[in-house]
């Protein structure tokens, strides 16, 4: 049963790596298949698509042009974590014809929460001013988050694009997924492990909460490892409820996975959130 006044049960709901007593040797793991990724892969690593603290990504190019964009923002509660981590999501989705971009944002407590979503959206402008350049189709973008960075994908499928710049078409996102993703900050905000890095306030969970949002224009899938903690399955629910079955098409639970172990689903060809990946971008 929820009970967002008692910290205790907010933090055995939300401390992943408390959860899952291999996290560490799979955070390793991650970081051991990044480096051997962006070994073996043609890559163009550390490119700036902004002056900012963190304001970096790499890039996995198709070998063809005109690919399909698949730009992944990683996890870590918006505090924690690299872009290096995660190049290990790349080869599956470079072999299967995508260009794929991983970026990289400053961290709080340095930042808020919102600083970080700015960035991403700038992130994600120069993706779309320089996909051509890396084989990339600019009209083809999608957006896949894990965790903190699948609230990253959910704003950005929300996102109003001529705000940001007036050259940047509304619909610059084609499509998102959240993986293990967070759309209601109230319960973070709340947690006591989380709140010095974060410290949210109530108009801030407003601002920055996606279920809050209208429905986007954009498919998103939200799917979450069935061996997660009630809130995780139930933020799973909650984002297709609130922009519906139109909006979210695709609302799972994935058996044998935990907060960390859902991604390698994603790398590996044969699982379902690759899958579901691919006919994101058109590849299925």
């Amino acid at each position: 049963m929820r009970n967002l006044s008692d910290p205790v049960w907010l933090d055995a709901q939300f401390n992943n790596r408390a959860r899952v007593p291999a996290a560490p040797q799979i955070l390793q793991r991650w970081a051991a298949a990044s480096a051997l990724a962006r070994a073996e892969s043609t890559c163009h690593l550390d490119l700036r698509y902004g002056e900012g603290e963190g304001e970096t990504l790499d890039v996995f190019p198709a070998a063809e042009a005109d690919a399909p964009v698949l730009v992944f923002m990683h996890g870590g509660y918006w505090r924690s974590l690299d872009k290096a981590d995660h190049s290990f999501v790349a080869p599956s989705f470079v072999a299967a014809g995508a260009t794929v971009v991983v970026p990289n944002y400053a961290l709080c407590p340095a930042v808020t929460v919102e600083h970080i979503a700015l960035q991403s959206a700038r992130a994600l402008a120069w993706v779309w001013r320089h996909a051509r350049s890396h084989h990339g189709n600019p009209s083809r973008i999608v957006v896949v988050g894990h965790s903190a960075g699948a609230h990253l994908a959910a704003m950005l499928l929300s996102c109003r694009w001529p705000k940001l710049a007036d050259e940047l078409p509304s619909s610059l996102v084609q499509g998102a997924m959240g993986i293990s993703g967070l759309y209601d900050l109230e319960p973070v905000r709340n947690s006591p492990f989380l709140q010095s890095d974060l410290q949210l306030t109530p108009a801030m969970v407003r601002r920055l909460s996606p279920a809050f949002f209208p429905r986007p224009r954009g498919k998103f899938h939200a799917v979450v490892g069935l061996d997660e903690s009630e809130e995780f399955l139930r933020h799973n629910r909650l984002i297709r409820d609130a922009w519906g079955p139109t909006s979210v098409p695709v609302c799972e639970t994935v058996p044998g996975a935990d907060h960390f172990t859902i991604l390698h689903n994603l790398a590996d060809p044969a699982g379902r959130v690759h899958h579901l990946a691919l006919r994101l971008l058109g590849l299925a």
